[in-house]
Formats: structure tokens, C-alpha cells, sequence
């Protein structure tokens, strides 16, 4: 499984270094910064690339609150994490915050883009 993470945003390499630390084999971190193989990888812009996170598993690609179930899932220590988001209502206030924080680290970090 590929994550594909935005490595120059403080508060997103902050959260993947704890999902790091768990030192799944399975998981394979990858760096949106400058990264023009990721975008061709996924089919992505950089614009949607730094928008949400992504992930890439069985040939298919998954953003955001669905990326983020995928991660937890594969880590043994964040799986109460999935069991309790994948439920329902709970993905549904997941859904909503998520997309919440999203935007404003965006707009935070949208100065990486290239005009």
C-alpha cells in the first residue's frame, strides 16, 4: 500500500511520523513535495495531491477519510481507530471534520503550488 503524503506540511509529516513509528512492512510512505512521479503514479494534479491524502492499494486510489481507514486498518495499535470511523454515522462526522481540516491546511499550504 502507497501513501501519499504532503512531507512539507508540519501538522501532516507530524501525524504520518506516528503511523512510521508502528514500522508496518506493508506500508510504503511517499512524499507529494516536488514529486512528479507520484502525480503520474495516481493521476493527480498537485492541486488535488495537496488537497487530501491519498492512498494506493490493490491498483486502486482512495483520498481522504477512506485513505485514512485503509492506514489505520494496516496498523495494529490505530485499528480501534478504523472499527470505530468505518461506522456509519461515525464516518459521516468523520467525513465532515476531515474535509474541514483539509481546507484550512490547504490554504495553509497552497503556496507550494506552481502557478
Amino acid at each position: 500500500m502507497k501513501i501519499f503524503f504532503n512531507n512539507s506540511c508540519k501538522i501532516c509529516r507530524t501525524e504520518i511520523n506516528l503511523y512510521k513509528k508502528e514500522n508496518v512492512e506493508d506500508l510504503n510512505w511517499i512524499d507529494i513535495t516536488n514529486n512528479v512521479s507520484a502525480k503520474k503514479e495516481i493521476n493527480k494534479t498537485d492541486r488535488q495531491l495537496l488537497r487530501r491524502l491519498h492512498v494506493k492499494f490493490d491498483n486502486k486510489v482512495y483520498v481522504g477519510v477512506d485513505a485514512f481507514l485503509l492506514i489505520w486498518k494496516k496498523i495494529p495499535k490505530y485499528k480501534f481507530l478504523y472499527n470505530i470511523f468505518k461506522l456509519p454515522v461515525f464516518y459521516q462526522i468523520f467525513y465532515i471534520l476531515y474535509e474541514i481540516a483539509a481546507v484550512l491546511l490547504f490554504i495553509k499550504n497552497r503556496k507550494q503550488l506552481k502557478n
